[in-house]
């Protein structure tokens, strides 16, 4: 089965579980509740959890585990949009197709939702009822999603973005860039499904660790191309927005035909980093197929 069948089931999967997490929310405030609802379930291609699932399917590890690693990843990517779109950031209007929650809302609640999110993928984790063979694994969980989305990951990386706006940066200056603000996550939602799997040995966590990093950079480029290739209908936001806040980009630095070149030459190393594994690899390398196809 290829990758674009089986993302519908896995996309109402954790769709499913993220509303049971907020349906057993004591309600304190209704308007923040109603924001992280907002920004948390307004959409999305559940691209993190997708990953971590597949890393499960593959490495034969139960989805119910998989269910809570899913779950924190997706709000630490939830509360890093409503924050990335406000007008300290990147300024957005429209995510997904739809108003950004600071508009829905208003600037202060689309902060503390962010903020909100962010502690809830954390609590997710420290009480998922993982299975006996996993419970052992929670604090090595926390620690992946720590370091992947703080200040030596997607934060980190958030703030090089930031201080690259309206200057010229180097091919390894924008590398390093992206391989903190959108491949540590990416990587985590690799990491961290492996850590559930038994009998892993160090070598194929690092070859899985190689094709995360490698799909974080080339998920990257590709979104850098479309940005300039496909619509705002397509995007759900407006087109050539990165161009227009003056940023440092793959296709600004290497011209359009390179950018496209580099995400086939990191397409093509993720499928040898997938051929060293001893295991079904298909549905990851579907997986890296989709990255480097989409449109959006």
């Amino acid at each position: 089965m290829s990758t674009l069948a089986l993302l519908p089931q896995y996309q109402t999967r954790i769709n499913n579980f993220l509303e049971q997490k907020l349906d057993a929310l004591a309600v304190n405030d209704e308007k923040l509740l109603a924001a992280m609802r907002y920004g948390l379930l307004i959409g999305g291609k559940r691209m993190r959890p997708y990953l971590a699932y597949m890393v499960g399917e593959t490495l034969n590890t139960s989805a119910a585990d998989i269910d809570g690693i899913a779950a924190a990843l997706e709000c630490i990517h939830a509360y890093s949009l409503l924050h990335d779109d406000l007008p300290a950031m990147d300024d957005d209007d429209l995510r997904r197709g739809q108003p950004t929650c600071h508009k829905a809302f208003d600037e202060a609640t689309a902060i503390l939702a962010g903020d909100s999110l962010q502690t809830l993928a954390f609590d997710i984790l420290a009480n998922h009822s993982f299975s006996d063979k996993v419970l052992s694994k929670r604090i090595e969980l926390i620690r992946h999603l720590v370091n992947a989305s703080g200040y030596q990951g997607m934060c980190g990386g958030q703030a090089l973005d930031l201080a690259a706006t309206d200057k010229s940066i180097s091919l390894a200056q924008l590398e390093k860039l992206h391989s903190l603000k959108t491949g540590a996550l990416l990587s985590a939602s690799v990491l961290m499904a492996a850590e559930c799997a038994v009998n892993i040995t160090e070598h194929d966590k690092k070859s899985l660790a190689h094709y995360a990093n490698l799909m974080g950079l080339a998920y990257q480029v590709q979104d850098d191309i479309i940005d300039i290739t496909s619509t705002e209908e397509e995007l759900g936001k407006p087109a050539g927005s990165d161009l227009a806040a003056n940023k440092s980009t793959y296709p600004a630095l290497l011209g359009l035909q390179g950018a496209q070149q580099k995400a086939d030459d990191l397409y093509q190393q993720a499928l040898q980093a997938l051929a060293t594994l001893p295991y079904n690899t298909d549905n990851l390398a579907d997986f890296a197929t989709f990255i480097v196809k989409r449109r959006s």
